[in-house]
């Protein structure tokens, strides 16, 4: 019976642990346990004996680590296939050797792959194609060694998960499960929530998904409803046996095998289908599992029909509240937009959508056509840059498909396609794009015979259109369509049929529709009047999201009164919000224009009321000064400010623009402002303000890594006026432990020490205690961190501790990683748990600094 089979008739149980059970049969402090494939086979087969035997209706090849950086077949090292076909062939062998009452009658095998160890561009130094390679090998010795699927875990980066998935995707026909590892706060370390990963991997089309690893049964509770509200596919759940501490040497965790079964009986009941156990599980916490939930019935698996797009963070839902797309990342009609394509001026690029986050848009349009650009090459870069700087989900809008296609395999998430059309030739081409990659996509109401007059035309082409997607496998729930606002200037009639298609779609089709608005108003005088006067009419017709310009008042203050008259703004808080803003604004634009007058400096009128000043176009809301640049992030009029921690150069640290940064920096040394003085009261106090915005989670991972990379540019013009060797403060060794090859944690540690002026010794990955003493000594280094990935080599990480102890009694020691706890690190004897970047550096500047209290 196919695997999905099964799981459609009932519950289906995983295995456990692997690393925990290789422990008990002798596995060393830092030895590789994929070697046991090849080396020690009949402990592996012993391994999936036990879980057969316990109830697994499958288990998992010993590859979690199995990729092509540590296997690559040089120096008498093993390749990533012999690894994986010794595994599948050891799994093959456990199933025919297994017997006893709790053996399935259907057993599988499943390819285990877990992560690289490393983070992808455009915040890390892997390239995404080079992921999905090493991903790609793995599955291809997989299909080569006859596993039954393949089953992607651990995952704590979405952009990762997507890599493996399209590796799975491309190189076989085999079921797909992807499962992703949470933190406390219900986000993965890059920031995505369940929702956002859900929308992803089903848009990826993967089989299964779920959540696994990082905390135990009750800490993954919460999670388990939402994953399965969220989604269309059966959730799978692989707690680890609660909270690892550390007892003689050994890694223990605080739930027994009665207690894991008792909260996976509630995880069922919550919906859950697909039941296993990850660190510190053993094959009787599979047993007792089994026993407890057997008679169970698991909740149907339901269609969601959800209609959401995602990025790598955030999901946001066309089902609720009308969404607003910002429409100002294209170049019909800007000249400036225009020059600065041709320019390659990415940051004027990256400046707009930052300020239309800040202006309160939902979605991002990403449009970038011209004629003499290379488009696929910009679309691509624009929409990785762009998604290092902002959380927000991106409309991918081109006519090109080849752009299209090179922007949906790069994007990281769910995104919003514009557009496709009633024209055959439009759907064949997009359709099978959106069928790949996943995507929510626009729906032009026009085809072959053009832009029908009629609402009943248009309807037709919405129907033929949302027929032709269904045999791709497209669900209505990601179709949105555009009925075509055409203005009014030449056609009186012209918005009246285009808010009857958006009834009729509503109510013909049960669709989703979306506008650009200011068509409308094309040809007219004032054209915000009407425009904003049209928004409000279609939203009334049940319109659901509008391509607009987030900086124009009226369309604004239109957007804000509709919801507090819709009982759609609790309390009116928004409203209230927008009205305040507005008012300061417009009380800061007649300030100005009063000294202006005063002083007799020419420069046009400010408009109070639409917060418009003299010199460009600006919105009350927004925090838009005089000039017509939007900083909404400092609130700042144009010009800027020198005060500490607001100035423009603070501005670009926290939104982690890079050349302006540098830009920014160079001005103000010219200026004769001392390095120094840059460094303490603008650099720093940036850093402050996004490492606080990390712990409080209100910023995500690439939001710090990316302001990291800005103040990095900003440091190297301040050491072209201050000479080499100024700005090194004390040293700090930073080491992965011996056995582990992931260094994502260490890596990210070091970027922010070094932007907090620490000298840190980066050591590397798989370190030998011994050689951590001997460079602490040699350098007289008074703080350590280690970094540890997966529970086997934790044990490495409390011998380093121990040696650290004998060899360097002065030297403190701070540990982080994705299997440690607070309590686990004081039972090996740690000085400081970290459970997340921005905790060392403050450690570090308390113990090396005598900071306190940042």
């Amino acid at each position: 019976m196919n695997v999905l089979d099964r799981i459609n008739k009932g519950l289906f149980y995983l295995d456990g642990g692997t690393g925990s059970v290789l422990q008990e049969l002798g596995l060393k402090p830092g030895e590789l346990p994929e070697l046991w494939n090849i080396n020690r086979p009949d402990d592996i087969v012993e391994l999936g004996r036990r879980y057969y035997e316990a109830g697994s209706n499958a288990i998992c090849t010993n590859t979690f680590g199995a990729n092509g950086l540590k296997y690559d077949g040089k120096e008498g090292r093993p390749t990533v296939e012999e690894v994986i076909l010794a595994a599948t062939k050891c799994a093959r062998k456990a199933s025919e050797v297994a017997q006893g009452p709790y053996v399935q009658e259907d057993r599988y095998v499943a390819l285990d792959i877990g992560p690289i160890g490393k983070i992808l561009e455009p915040i890390g130094d892997l390239k995404f194609e080079q992921a999905v390679e090493l991903f790609a090998e793995q599955v291809r010795a997989g299909v080569k060694a006859g596993v039954d699927y393949i089953y992607i875990e651990t995952m704590n980066d979405a952009y990762e998960t997507k890599a493996a998935v399209l590796a799975a995707k491309e190189n076989s026909n085999l079921p797909v499960f992807a499962s992703n590892a949470y933190d406390e706060s219900g986000k993965l370390m890059t920031g995505a929530s369940p929702e956002a990963m859900v929308a992803t991997l089903e848009g990826l089309r993967v089989d299964a998904l779920g959540a696994n690893c990082s905390l135990g049964p009750e800490q993954l509770m919460p999670l388990v409803p939402r994953l399965v509200g969220a989604s269309s596919l059966p959730v799978m759940i692989k707690p680890n046996a609660g909270l690892p501490r550390s007892e003689n040497g050994k890694t223990v965790y605080d739930v027994t095998p009665e207690q894991f079964a008792s909260y996976m009986k509630e995880i069922v009941e919550h919906g859950a289908r697909i039941l296993g156990g990850c660190c510190g599980t053993t094959p009787d916490f599979i047993r007792a599992v089994v026993d407890a939930t057997r008679d169970m019935q698991p909740k149907p698996v339901t269609e969601k029909k959800l209609s959401v797009v995602s990025s790598y963070a955030q999901c946001v839902s066309f089902d609720g509240r009308p969404v607003l797309i910002g429409e100002r990342i294209n170049p019909t009609g800007k000249k400036k937009f225009k020059e600065a394509l041709r320019n390659h001026d990415i940051g004027y690029i990256l400046n707009e959508g930052i300020n239309q986050a800040d202006a309160g848009a939902h979605v991002l349009d990403v449009n970038v056509g011209l004629p003499e650009i290379d488009e696929p090459a910009l679309l691509k870069e624009c929409i990785q840059e762009l998604q290092a700087v902002t959380a927000l989900p991106l409309q991918i809008d081109t006519t090109d498909v080849d752009a299209m296609e090179q922007a949906m395999r790069i994007y990281n998430g769910k995104p919003m396609i514009n557009s496709v059309n009633g024209k055959l030739e439009s759907m064949e081409a997009v359709f099978p794009l959106v069928k790949k990659y996943g995507g929510y996509v626009v729906c032009l109401t026009l085809d072959e015979d053009g832009i029908p007059e009629t609402a009943e035309k248009r309807y037709e082409i919405a129907e033929k259109i949302t027929n032709k997607a269904s045999e791709y496998g497209i669900k209505p729930c990601d179709l949105i369509f555009d009925p075509l606002a055409m203005t009014i200037s030449s056609d009186n009639r012209a918005a009246l049929a285009t808010l009857d298609a958006i009834r009729m779609i509503k109510e013909g089709l049960g669709g989703k529709t979306s506008l650009g608005i200011s068509n409308i108003s094309f040809g007219l005088p004032s054209r915000e009047y009407v425009t904003a006067s049209f928004f409000i009419m279609a939203l009334n017709q049940g319109l659901n999201a509008a391509i607009m310009n987030p900086f124009a008042f009226e369309m604004q203050k239109a957007y804000h009164t509709y919801l507090a008259l819709n009982a759609m703004d609790e309390s009116c808080m928004e409203y209230i919000e927008f009205a305040s803003k507005a008012a300061e604004e417009a009380a800061k634009q007649a300030e100005l224009a009063a000294s202006r007058l005063m002083s007799g400096a020419a420069g046009g009128t400010a408009n109070g009321a639409s917060g418009t000043a003299a010199g460009g176009t600006a919105n009350g809301a927004s925090g838009t000064g005089a000039g017509g640049t939007a900083n909404g992030a400092s609130g700042t009029a144009a010009g800027g400010s020198s005060d500490k921690g607001s100035s423009r150069l603070n501005t670009a640290i926290v939104k982690g623009l890079k050349e302006e940064a540098g830009r920014e920096t160079a001005l103000l040394v010219a200026g004769g402002v001392d390095g120094l003085e840059i460094i303490n009261d603008h650099i720093i106090p940036a850093l402050d303000v996004v490492g606080k915005g990390f712990e409080a989670k209100t910023m995500y991972l690439p939001q710090l890594l990316m302001s990291a990379e800005a103040a990095k540019a900003a440091f190297v013009e301040v050491k072209k006026s201050m000479g080499e060797g100024n700005g090194n403060g004390p040293g700090v060794i930073v080491a992965t432990v011996k056995g582990d090859i992931h260094d994502i944690g260490k890596n990210i540690v070091k970027v922010l020490l070094e932007n907090y002026s620490f000298n840190v010794i980066d050591l590397g990955k798989d370190v030998d205690p011994e050689i951590i003493a001997k460079t602490a000594i040699e350098k007289d280094i008074k703080l350590v961190g280690l970094s540890a990935l997966m529970t086997t080599t934790v044990p490495a990480m409390e011998e380093t501790i121990k040696l650290l102890r004998v060899e360097k009694p002065d030297c403190k020691v701070v540990v982080g990683g994705a299997v440690l706890t607070q309590e686990y690190a004081d039972m090996i004897g740690a000085d400081k748990y970290a459970g997340n970047a921005m905790e060392t550096v403050r450690y570090a500047e308390e113990i090396l600094l005598g900071k306190h209290g940042n």
